[in-house]
């Protein structure tokens, strides 16, 4: 990430948060070689990063003064597979995913990070959308 886009995160989110965002890049860009794409944010986020790749989006997070968000969108496939992993992620992970809203393209999971804590139970997730294109 170039540093005047570190510098405003960092600004943005604050010294607990940035380190959090950090962490979650650094742990999806371990598994998956993807396109990262800037953008501004939508209603009260100021900025939004995708991972992309070939036209499909892995997911994309957010930020705004002090609030991350992560968020990963399940086609009908996905959901069945998504829900299989109850057993191996944290029940806070999810009642987040079961208590999101489903539409006629999926179920919109926005997930609001206030650690690290549950990195490792993101990446189960995304790993239903895409299988990791990294070793």
């Amino acid at each position: 990430m170039e540093a005047e886009k570190r510098e405003i995160l960092s600004s943005l989110l604050g010294a607990e948060l940035y380190p959090v965002w950090e962490a979650l890049c650094a742990a999806i860009e371990e598994k998956y070689d993807m396109d990262r794409i800037w953008d501004k944010g939508y209603r009260d986020w100021v900025w939004e990063y995708k991972y992309r790749r070939g036209g499909k989006t892995l997911c994309t997070l957010y930020a705004k003064e002090m609030a991350i968000g992560l968020q990963i969108i399940f086609g009908r496939d996905e959901r069945a597979k998504a829900e299989a992993k109850r057993e191996e992620v944290s029940a806070e992970v999810y009642r987040v995913y079961e208590e999101a809203a489903t539409f006629h393209d999926g179920k919109w999971v926005m997930f609001l990070p206030t650690d690290a804590a549950a990195i490792s139970d993101y990446l189960k997730l995304l790993a239903v959308k895409r299988r990791p294109n990294r070793k």
